[in-house]
C-alpha cells in the first residue's frame, strides 16, 4: 500500500512589466535557491484556507516586493515541485512544496525587495535560458509556462 505525501502550497507570481519582462528575485545565499533566482510569492498561511488565491498573492507581493499595484490572472498558469532540504527546515526533515504559478501584470509602484531576497532584475523569458536562471520547482513551472505559451 502506498503512503500519501504531504505538501505545503506556495503561490508564485510570474509578474510582468509593461515590456513583458518578468521580475526575478535573487535567491538568498543561505536558502534553497542560492545562486539562482526565485519568483515573488509564498506559502498559504493556516488562516487563509478560504481566502481567494488572488488575495494571497497580493499579500505575498506586498511582503516581498513592496507596495506595487498589479492585476492578477485568477487562473493558474503552471505547477512545480520543490524540496527544501532538512538542514534548512525547523522540523529537520525535508519539506515538500507544491508551487502554483499565476501570471500578473505590474500596473504601478516601485519594487522594494524584502530581506528574504538579495536583489532583483527584470528578464525576458523568451530570450533567456531558464536553466541558467532557475532550479527545481521554479524551473519546472517556468518551463511549463513557456511551453504553454508556445502551444505545446
Amino acid at each position: 500500500m502506498s503512503r500519501k505525501d504531504f505538501y505545503q502550497v506556495s503561490l508564485k507570481t510570474i509578474l510582468k512589466n509593461a515590456q513583458g519582462e518578468v521580475l526575478v528575485l535573487n535567491g538568498h545565499p543561505r536558502g534553497s535557491f542560492a545562486g539562482f533566482y526565485d519568483l515573488p510569492g509564498g506559502r498559504v498561511d493556516v488562516d487563509e484556507f478560504t481566502t481567494p488565491f488572488t488575495e494571497i498573492i497580493q499579500r505575498e507581493l506586498k511582503e516581498e516586493v513592496g507596495d506595487v499595484t498589479v492585476t492578477v490572472n485568477p487562473k493558474p498558469v503552471a505547477l512545480g515541485r520543490h524540496i527544501i532540504p532538512a538542514l534548512m527546515t525547523e522540523e529537520k526533515k525535508d519539506l515538500y512544496v507544491l508551487y502554483i504559478f499565476f501570471e500578473a501584470r505590474m500596473v504601478g509602484g516601485t519594487i522594494t525587495i524584502s530581506q528574504e531576497h538579495d536583489g532583483f532584475k527584470w528578464v525576458n523569458l523568451s530570450t533567456s535560458k531558464p536553466a541558467k536562471l532557475f532550479k527545481s520547482g521554479i524551473l519546472e513551472g517556468i518551463r511549463t509556462y513557456l511551453n504553454s505559451q508556445n502551444g505545446i
